[in-house]
C-alpha cells in the first residue's frame, strides 16, 4: 500500500508529533508533507524520510513567527501538491493540512486533533482584549475567509477521526459531520524505569506546556505567586516574555529540556497543574505514568482520562478556584499504583492497533466500492 503522510508543521515535539511519530513507525517509507519544517525540531523517526514543505518555509524567521502568518496557511496548504502515487493519505491535523488535495483514487483518513480552536470556541482567548492590536485586527478581517476555507476543506477528507469524544462533539458542532474516536496514547516504555524506582517527591508543582493563550499558564503563575508555592514550568512559546514578566520568586522556567528531564520533572513534583481547556491532553497521562497526580480544570478532554481517584478538579478558571484545588489536593494521599493503572489504559500498542484496524476496514470498503 502506498501511503503519504500530512502534518501541519514540524517546529517542536509535542502531543501531535507523538501521534505523527506512530504514523511514521507504521509507514517508514511514506513521504511527509507539511507547511513548515525546522530541521532537528522533532524526532529522527519523523525526519528520516522525504519531507515536502510549502512556500512558507522559505520566509526568513518563519520557524519562530509562523503563527503570525495564519491568513496565508490555506494558500500554503493548497500549494502542496502530492507528487507520489498514493492509495492512502493519512493526515495528523489541527489546522489546515487536511486541506491538501489528495491524489485521484486515494483515500484520505484525517486524524483531527481539533477543529481550529482559534476560529471557533476559543477565538476570544486568542484574539480577545489581551491580544496585540494587530492580531485582533487581522483576526477580524480574515476570520470569515478562514472559517469558510476550513469548512470547504472537509470535502477532501473521506474518513475523519477525532482524538477524543470532546473533539468529536466539536467536529459535529462546527463542521456538521460525524466522526469516530481514537484516543491518543502515552508511551509507557519511557516511564518504565521511573515506575520501577520512583524518586522522592520534592516541594514543587510542575507544568509541561506550550506557552499559548489556551494553556492558561498565566492563571497558574498568578495563583502560585499569591500562594508563595514553587511552580516549575517546562516549555516555551509565544507568551514567554509576558509570562516571565508576571512571575514572582517561586516561579521557575526550565525551557525546553530533554525527555529524561521532563519525566524527572514529572516524577519529583507533587502534582501537575493543568488549567487550560484541552481537546484531549496527553500531558496528564504522562504525569500519571510518572506517578504524579493532576490538578485540572474540569472541562474538555481531561474528562476522558482523569477521574476523581487520580486528580483534583477545579470548576472555574479563577485564581481562587485553582488555589482551593491546590489546598484540597494537599490534604489527600493518592496511591501511585492507581495512577500507573489509569495511564496504562492509554497505551501506544492499543493506539496502533486501532489505527491499523481503521485503515484495514477503510481500504477494504474502498475495494468493495471500486468493484
Amino acid at each position: 500500500m502506498k501511503v503519504v503522510l500530512l502534518h501541519d508543521w514540524l517546529t517542536g515535539f509535542r502531543g501531535g508529533e507523538r501521534v505523527l511519530e506512530v504514523f511514521c513507525e507504521l509507514f517508514p517509507d511514506a513521504p511527509l508533507y507539511t507547511l513548515i519544517y525546522k530541521e532537528g525540531s522533532t524526532s529522527p523517526m519523523i525526519e528520516n524520510r522525504v519531507i515536502h514543505t510549502s512556500f512558507l518555509n522559505s520566509i526568513p524567521g518563519v520557524h519562530k513567527h509562523y503563527r503570525k502568518l495564519l491568513p496565508l496557511f490555506p494558500k500554503a496548504a493548497e500549494g502542496l501538491k502530492i507528487i507520489e502515487e498514493a492509495d492512502l493519505v493519512l493526515s495528523s491535523s489541527h489546522c489546515v493540512i487536511k486541506g491538501v488535495k489528495k491524489p485521484a483514487d486515494s483515500v484520505h483518513i484525517s486524524y483531527i486533533h481539533s477543529p481550529m480552536r482559534y476560529l471557533y470556541d476559543q477565538y476570544d482567548v486568542y484574539f480577545g482584549a489581551d491580544a496585540p492590536f494587530y492580531q485582533r485586527l487581522g483576526a477580524k478581517v480574515f476570520k470569515n475567509y478562514l472559517v469558510n476555507w476550513d469548512l470547504d476543506s472537509n470535502a477532501n477528507v473521506d474518513v475523519p477521526i477525532a482524538n477524543a469524544e470532546f473533539v468529536r462533539k466539536r467536529i459535529q458542532k462546527y463542521y456538521g459531520i460525524d466522526s469516530g474516536v481514537i484516543h491518543p496514547f502515552v508511551d509507557l516504555e519511557d516511564f518504565k524505569s521511573t515506575q520501577e524506582n520512583p524518586p522522592e517527591k520534592e516541594d514543587y508543582y510542575v507544568m509541561v506546556t506550550a506557552f499559548a493563550p489556551n494553556k492558561r499558564v498565566d492563571l497558574a503563575i498568578k495563583t502560585f505567586n499569591k500562594m508563595k508555592k514553587r511552580l516549575k514550568i517546562i516549555g516555551s512559546g509565544q507568551q514567554e516574555e509576558y509570562l516571565k514578566s508576571i512571575s514572582g520568586d517561586t516561579i521557575e522556567f526550565l525551557g525546553n529540556v530533554s525527555r529524561e528531564e521532563v519525566i524527572e520533572g514529572f516524577a519529583k513534583a507533587k502534582a501537575l497543574i493543568f488549567p487550560g481547556v484541552e481537546d484531549f491532553g496527553i500531558t496528564p497521562l504522562e504525569s500519571m505514568a510518572s506517578g504524579t497526580p493532576v490538578i485540572a480544570y474540569k472541562i474538555g478532554g481531561v474528562l476522558e482520562t482523569l477521574t476523581d481517584d487520580v486528580a483534583e478538579f477545579f470548576h472555574e478558571q479563577t485564581e481562587e478556584e485553582l488555589q482551593r484545588a491546590v489546598l484540597s489536593f494537599e490534604k489527600r494521599d493518592i496511591d501511585q499504583s492507581v495512577l500507573y493503572k489509569r495511564a496504562s489504559e492509554f497505551s501506544k500498542e492499543v493506539f496502533k492497533k486501532k489505527i491499523l484496524d481503521l485503515i484495514e476496514t477503510t481500504m477494504r470498503n474502498k475495494g468493495k466500492t471500486d468493484a
